[in-house]
Order: structure tokens, then sequence, then C-alpha cells
């Protein structure tokens, strides 16, 4: 099929126009860069989620590297950071590294899936003016024929095959496309065609993204804000579940930040930048809305006092939506103000298998596991056995919140059910849970607290309790009955670049008890 619509769109019937000389209109990425990013790209590197891959010239036909950081490179997003530089050095290198991808012979197949071309058109588009504006009539012919051949095969591979967030980057890339050549009106016809059901598909009914992923949301209403202001700058009128799939996605989005203002770490998620995240919302419209329950996507957020607990109780996502699923099921994250206290470990979706499963697995949540077995089989395309259900009931009284929460991820290898109730105060300063395991056999099992690297935790001398410290020097104790509290090394990825953490961790044998509860309160 896919060879078919390629094939297609080489007919000359399907051409269209003569190829113009610029952009009858000219559109912007509305993103901000990393000038140190950009740096790098200078020096003929690029980072990308915490994984470095050479870039030079001549260099785009290398098969080496994961594929999330190919569809990076080959998809040019990586000019905002040149263009936050803003040198004159930084323009010559964007101009070069564009030149050498046409120019390229040997480029592996990913760079023309739908969605890679679709960040190239619109990344190529959108900072036209830095690179090529100034650039000589050679080069921007040769430009704007490789944008329209681009921009035809797209057209020709919609609808998406990729089920995941990956689709509306590469219909935002025909969008700009249709709004900066408009003397090609099939580009238009088929965004209108195909859009309103990926909406559909992607957005679920409380706003949350199918991924159930905060990175993949934030980055489907980047686009989809981004493709609202394309057809607002071509006068065309969106579909009419754009704008109130923009509102739900922004009121949801607020409900999966920390007090940092960055994303909580779920499902390949890391941090990201408050401000970017800031400026999303602004772009999506402010409405001053918020949520506390995600009930179709599966997060609950309880917020009381200055503590923030985030969990995550929903079924994993589908599949072709779970290529970056993790198998975090129950597990939560608590913040007290803007710094972090209990977190999970992370992602690194564009490093090699072994680093990046590691950071997939249970073990690197903040939850239960049992012998050391995922509750979510790992597959590089994604999810194998998985939850099949996942309840959770959430209630509130004068400023208190509960929280149960089950999942039979277990179930299939060792006929047991997870269950986790947490209760959070109305001050905030006393957060209480309980974990169980119900099976027909005693289970031996693992309960892991990790914490984020600027928490320092240490034993108190009996070893009832451990005493967690704060950067601002706030002091929570953490308590626990049914198993000893042990503190090990940890690992955080949920940042700019890995550090070192610790984690508390809870053993209980097969013979042990299969209920443990447990508190984090404020001292004094």
């Amino acid at each position: 099929m896919v060879g078919a619509r390629e094939w297609i769109s080489r007919l000359t019937g399907f051409r269209g126009p003569a190829i113009p000389d610029a952009p009858t209109l000219p559109v912007r990425d509305p993103w901000p860069g990393d000038p140190g990013r950009g740096a790098r790209v200078l020096k003929g590197e690029v980072e990308y989620l915490g994984t470095t891959k050479a870039l030079l010239p001549g260099g785009f036909g290398s098969s080496q590297g994961t594929a999330l950081i190919h569809d990076y490179i080959h998809g040019f997003s990586w000019l905002r950071d040149l263009r936050a530089l803003g040198s004159d050095a930084a323009r010559v290198r964007a101009r070069a590294l564009v030149s050498d991808w046409i120019n390229c012979s040997d480029v592996p197949s990913r760079a023309m899936s739908a969605p890679v071309i679709g960040a190239r058109v619109a990344s190529w588009l959108g900072h036209y003016d830095f690179f090529a504006s100034s650039a000589d009539d050679e080069f921007r012919q040769e430009l704007m024929a490789r944008l329209v051949y681009d921009a035809r095969a797209l057209a020709a591979l919609l609808p998406v095959e990729a089920r995941d967030g990956s689709a509306l980057t590469a219909l935002k890339g025909l969008t700009a496309a249709a709004v900066a050549i408009p003397e090609h009106a099939p580009f238009l016809q088929r965004v209108l065609r195909f859009l309103p059901p990926e909406i559909e598909r992607q957005v679920l009914p409380d706003g949350g993204h199918v991924e159930r992923s905060p990175a993949a949301h934030l980055a489907c209403l980047q686009d989809l804000t981004e493709i609202r202001a394309l057809l607002q700058a071509g006068r065309i009128e969106a579909p009419a579940s754009l704008p109130g799939a923009i509102e739900r996605m922004a009121v949801a989005l607020r409900a999966l930040r920390h007090g940092d203002g960055g994303l909580a770490l779920f499902n390949g998620s890391r941090e990201e930048w408050p401000n970017l995240i800031d400026l999303v919302l602004g772009q999506a419209g402010r409405t001053g809305r918020s949520v506390t329950t995600l009930a179709d996507t599966g997060f609950y957020r309880l917020a009381a006092g200055r503590s923030v607990l985030l969990a995550d109780a929903g079924a994993p996502p589908p599949s072709g939506a779970d290529r970056l699923a993790h198998a975090g099921t129950l597990s939560f994250e608590f913040s007290v103000g803007r710094e972090r206290l209990v977190v999970n470990c992370g992602a690194a979706p564009a490093s090699p298998g072994d680093w990046r499963d590691a950071l997939r697995a249970t073990a690197a949540h903040s939850t239960l596991v049992i012998a050391d077995v995922s509750s979510s089989e790992l597959r590089s395309s994604g999810l194998g056995r998985r939850p099949s259900i996942v309840e959770a009931q959430r209630q509130e009284a004068n400023g208190a919140h509960w929280l149960e929460m089950s999942h039979d991820g277990w179930r299939p290898v060792f006929n047991a059910i997870h269950r986790r109730r947490l209760y959070l105060a109305e001050s905030g300063e006393d957060l209480r849970g309980e974990d169980i395991i119900e099976s027909d056999e005693g289970q031996p099992f693992t309960l892991r607290f990790h914490l984020h690297p600027n928490v320092t935790a240490s034993l108190q001398r009996d070893g009832a309790a451990a005493l967690l410290r704060l950067p601002g020097g706030q002091g929570w104790r953490f308590r626990a009955d049914g198993a000893a509290i042990l503190i090990e090394e940890s690992a955080y990825l949920g940042g700019n670049e890995p550090r070192r953490g610790e984690q508390i961790v809870l053993n209980v044998s097969q013979d042990g008890p299969q209920q443990i509860k447990w508190a984090i309160t404020k001292m004094g």
C-alpha cells in the first residue's frame, strides 16, 4: 500500500503547479531552542533525550543509533537550537546540513516515513527565514523543489499508519506545506480530511493523550496548537473538533505538572522545561480551569497544602500507542512545593535497548514488583503481557484524599493482584500507604520509593525509620510496618543529564506478610 502511494505521488497528474521560488506565505516555528545544544551541533553532534550522536556533513546515510534518534535527526527539529544560537556560523551550518541532506543518495528508509517527512517539512518551512532566505538562488530552488517533493510524498502517505502521536506530526508538516505553498490545493484537502479522525483517535474525552505519557501529551498539544496557528495564518477554517481538543488537552496538561512546573515521569516522560510548558499553555489559550482526575487516561492528582501526589492508575496504552510505554502501573510521585521527593526514574527512549528498557521496567518506578518480574512485558515494539483490569476509586473529605487502586498484570504469571491504598492528609504533610498482594500462594515482592537526587536519605540508628532531607532543609520521615527499611542506590534520568540517586527498598519473602503499611510524614 505504501509503495503504491509513493508511486502515485510521482505521477505527472498528481504534481500540480510549478515549484515556487520561495514560500508564498511565510510560516515560523513557534518553539524555543536551546543555544547550548545548538553549540553542540556546530561541533558536529546532536543531543536528544540524553543520547548523543554525530551530525556532520556526509553523515546522513549512517545507520548507527536507535530509530528514535534517527527520526529526530532526519526530522530537523534541532534547527531550533541553531536558531537559538543565532550566529552566522549557526546559519551557515544549518544551510550546509540541509543541503547535504538534500544531496544525500543513501538516506535510510525511515527518513521517508510520514511522521519524519512531516517533521522535516515543518522544520524547513518554520526556519526558512533563518537559514534559507539569505541563501543564493541555487540553494533556495533546490530547497523548494525538495519541499514540494516531500509534501507530495507525505500527502500520498495519508492516512498515517503510525498509531501514536507521530501521526499528528505528519499532519502538521502537510499543514505547513498547504499554507506556505497554497498553489498545491491537494495538500490542504488531505489535511482537512484526515485531521478530524486523528484528533478523535488520539485525544481522549478527558483531554488526555492515547499514549498515556505526559511527554507525548505535551508534544501532541504542541502539534495541535501549531496546526491551528498555521490554519489561522492561511485564513483556513479549522475542523470543528480542533479548538475543543486543544482546550481539553491544556486543562489535562496542568494536572500532569508538579509544583516545580515540570512533568510527572510516567511512560517515557522527562521533566521538560517548565517555561516551554508555560509557552505551550499560553499558545493553547489559558482557560483557568484545572482538574484532579483524568479518569479516561488513568492519572490522579492529589493536592493538599504544598504537596502534590500524581499516580498512574490506568491500563497501559493500546497496541500501536505503546511503543515507549513503561511497566509502571500504580506507581506514584510526590513533591512538596517546588521540590520533588518521591519520583520514578525517568526515561531514555533514544538510548540503546538495555539501558532504555531498564528504565521502562517496574523496578524503575515507585511501586511494587513481584519476584523482579515487571507488571507488563517489555518488548522493543511496545508491551506484550499487560494489566487488563486496572481500577481506581477516589474520595475526598475535609481536604483529605483517599485513592484505592488495583491491577491484574501479574495474574497470568503469579495469579496475583496488586492493591494499593494512598491517603494524603489535609495539611499535605502526612502521606500514608498500604500495598497488598492477593494470591493463592505467598509471593516474594519488593516495594521501591525512588528519591529525587536532591533528596538526602539516612537510616535512624534503630533502623525503624529513614530520614529524608529536601534541598530547602525541610525534613520528612519514612516509616514502614511489615519489612525492614533499606536505602540503596538509584538512577535518575528525568532531567537534562543522568544523575545518581537513592531509593528506599522494602523486601518481603515468599513466606512473609503479603501486606505492607508505610508512611511519609513531615518532621517538626
